[in-house]
């Protein structure tokens, strides 16, 4: 039987992220289910080996703005109820976090990450993140830690950066399945979606100078991480 990895969307930008890379070499298909554009968030079947939620627009408490999410939720309580690995990435680790009963939203500092931050390991994140590195940022809302869930990193801006649940489920608030074409098409829509201006958000210059210098560290982070988190059904 093939293997899948369930992969629930929220944009239609090209499928050249680090995740649908590694799905490839790794033989397993990603299935990519975008619910915000009608499409059935799927199902959890004997040959998903896990699931990503992806980063996005949407607020993770907007269930009755945007139902869709409702159809998300459940897989990620299908996820958790079956102990398979569910990762959650910026919006998709909001999710996660709302969804076990913590906050999550727009902090009332109103800062912002837009662009290559370092992220520091707290004293329980273990093998998650050995040492300070810099990763992708594009948000201004962030979650609080569930009860029951480590922490397992910050940064200078935003106190919980990753968390992790009985090392089946993950939350990070970073796109480290982010490439550098990809991070160069956020620069291009930032005009669009009106990013220079934050307070927190780093000029062009500065993200592409800190591109250039941890782009390769942050893509041989997440192989590791990828390998590791979804090996055991892979």
């Amino acid at each position: 039987m093939d293997k899948r990895l369930l992969c629930l969307r929220h944009g239609d930008g090209p499928m050249d992220d680090r995740i649908t890379t590694w799905c490839g070499a790794n033989q397993i298909r990603c299935d990519a289910r975008r619910a915000w554009q009608g499409q059935d968030a799927g199902q959890i079947t004997d040959d998903v080996i896990g699931v990503v939620v992806y980063g996005g627009i949407y607020n993770a408490n907007d269930t009755r703005k945007h139902p869709f999410l409702n159809d998300e939720y459940r897989i990620i309580d299908a996820a958790m109820m079956a102990g398979i690995p569910l990762l959650g990435i910026c919006q998709g680790a909001q999710m996660i976090a709302h969804h076990m009963g913590a906050w999550a939203g727009a902090p009332t500092h109103g800062n912002h990450e837009f662009g290559w931050y370092e992220v520091t390991p707290t004293g329980e994140a273990g093998g998650f993140l050995n040492a300070p590195m810099h990763f992708v940022q594009s948000h201004f809302h962030t979650f609080d830690i569930p009860n029951g869930a480590t922490h397992l990193a910050r940064s200078p801006l935003f106190e919980n950066q990753a968390f992790r649940v009985d090392d089946r489920v993950v939350g990070v608030q970073f796109h480290p399945e982010q490439t550098m074409a990809g991070f160069q098409r956020w620069q291009v829509r930032a005009d669009e979606w009106g990013r220079w201006s934050e307070p927190g958000v780093q000029n062009l210059e500065t993200q592409n100078r800190l591109m250039l210098e941890h782009d390769a560290a942050q893509g041989a982070w997440m192989r590791s991480f990828l390998d590791g988190f979804f090996a055991a059904r892979a």
